[in-house]
C-alpha cells in the first residue's frame, strides 16, 4: 500500500468533513482556522476538543499546517488537493452569473481579438480573480476573400477577408520586377488555395506554374499561417490578483509572469496535457507557490484551439471557479464554432 493510498483511507468521514470545514473557512475568511470556530458546524457535531484532535491528525497527515503566528490551521497543498479532488467538486454559477454569461455570449460579435479579450474580463467579473484566455493564433472563421495589392516596387499588401468579419492585413517584401499582372494572377491562385478554408487548416502550397506568381502567392501565403506563435494570451482583471494578496512581492511575481505570454501559454499547455483542470502551487511548474490555475480546454469544432481558466490564490474558490471556467469555455467553443458553418 502506497503512502498515498495509506493517507486517503485514513480520512474517515469525520476527518474529511473537518478538512471540508478548514478549506472552506480559510477561502472565506483568509485566517487561521481554529477549532472552536468549527465547533456546532453542521456536520461536526462533535466537542472543540474532539476538532482539535482531528485537525491534529489532519496536520500529522500533511493535510493541514500551523503558522507560527497563529493556533489556527491552514490548508497545504495536499488537503487542497483532496479537497478539489474528493471533496469540492464542481459548483454551479448562480443564476445572476449564468445570465450574465448567456447574455454575453447572445451579443458577442466583433473580430476575435476583441471577443477573446471581453471573455477573459467576463471570467473576472465571475469570479475575484484573474480571468486568462489563451485564443488560437488564427481566427478560426473560414477565410471569404484573399487579395495581393502591390503597394510599390518591392512591396505588397495581403488583404484577408474572413467569415466572422475579420480583416487582416500582412506586408510583404516581393522581388521588385514583379508587376501588377504577376500580381494579380497571385491574387487568384490564392484565392483557389485559401477560400473556404481556415487559415489554420490551409495545405501545403500548390506552384501555379509561373515563377513569379509563385513567389508572391508564397511569400503571401507565409505571412498568413506563419505567424503561429503558440497562441495569443488575454488577460482580465490583473488587479483582482493584486487584491488577493498582501505581500508586494508576490503580487509583482504574479504581473510579472502575466506579462510573459509564452510562458503563460507552455505553462497552461503543459496542465492540459497532463490532464489537470486544477493545478495547486507547485503543479504549477512555475514560481506561483502561493497560486493556483483552474482551466478548461477551448475546443473549436472538436479541435483543441486554446484555453480558458482562471489565476488566484490557492485559497481560491474552486467549485465556483470550476463552475464559471467550464461554462465559458463550453460556451466560448460554441460561439467560434458557429463561424465556421
Amino acid at each position: 500500500m502506497s503512502a498515498e493510498t495509506q493517507d486517503l483511507d485514513e480520512l474517515d468521514d469525520r476527518k474529511a468533513s473537518v478538512l471540508r470545514a478548514v478549506v472552506e473557512h480559510y477561502i472565506g475568511t483568509a485566517q487561521p482556522v481554529g477549532s472552536g470556530v468549527l465547533a456546532g458546524e453542521r456536520g461536526l457535531e462533535v466537542s472543540s476538543a474532539t476538532i482539535r484532535s482531528e485537525m491534529s491528525s489532519l496536520e500529522n497527515l500533511g493535510f493541514l499546517q500551523q503558522p507560527h503566528t497563529s493556533a489556527g490551521r491552514v490548508p497545504t497543498e495536499k488537503g487542497y488537493r483532496y479537497f478539489v479532488d474528493e471533496l469540492g467538486g464542481e459548483g454551479t454559477l448562480a443564476a445572476p452569473e449564468a445570465r450574465k454569461v448567456k447574455d454575453f455570449f447572445t451579443l458577442a460579435q466583433g473580430a476575435i481579438e476583441d471577443r477573446l479579450r471581453s471573455t477573459s474580463q467576463l471570467l473576472s467579473s465571475l469570479t475575484p480573480y484573474t480571468g486568462v484566455v489563451v485564443g488560437p493564433s488564427h481566427d478560426p472563421a473560414i477565410i471569404r476573400s484573399v487579395q495581393v495589392v502591390l503597394l510599390s516596387p518591392g512591396r505588397a499588401l495581403v488583404v484577408l477577408v474572413l467569415s466572422s468579419g475579420t480583416v487582416e492585413r500582412h506586408e510583404i517584401e516581393i522581388d521588385e520586377s514583379v508587376d501588377e499582372v504577376a500580381v494579380g494572377v497571385a491574387t487568384t491562385h490564392l484565392m483557389t488555395m485559401m477560400v473556404g478554408h481556415a487559415p489554420s487548416a490551409i495545405g501545403e502550397f500548390v506552384s501555379s506554374g509561373r515563377t513569379d506568381v509563385d513567389g508572391v502567392a508564397a511569400t503571401a501565403l507565409n505571412a498568413i499561417v506563419g505567424t503561429d506563435d503558440g497562441g495569443r494570451v488575454f488577460v482580465g482583471s490583473a488587479a483582482n490578483m493584486a487584491a488577493q494578496f498582501d505581500a508586494v512581492d508576490t503580487v509583482r511575481s504574479v504581473l510579472t509572469i502575466l506579462e510573459h505570454q509564452l510562458m503563460v501559454v507552455t505553462m497552461i499547455s503543459d496542465l492540459l496535457d497532463r490532464g489537470l483542470s486544477v493545478a495547486i502551487g507547485s503543479e504549477t511548474g512555475l514560481p506561483l507557490t502561493e497560486c493556483s490555475v483552474v482551466v478548461a480546454p477551448l475546443e473549436v469544432d472538436g479541435a483543441r484551439a486554446g484555453s480558458v481558466g482562471v489565476l488566484g490564490p490557492t485559497r481560491m474558490d474552486y467549485p465556483r471557479a470550476l463552475a464559471a471556467v467550464n461554462v465559458v469555455s463550453e460556451r466560448l467553443g460554441e460561439s467560434l464554432s458557429t463561424e465556421t458553418d
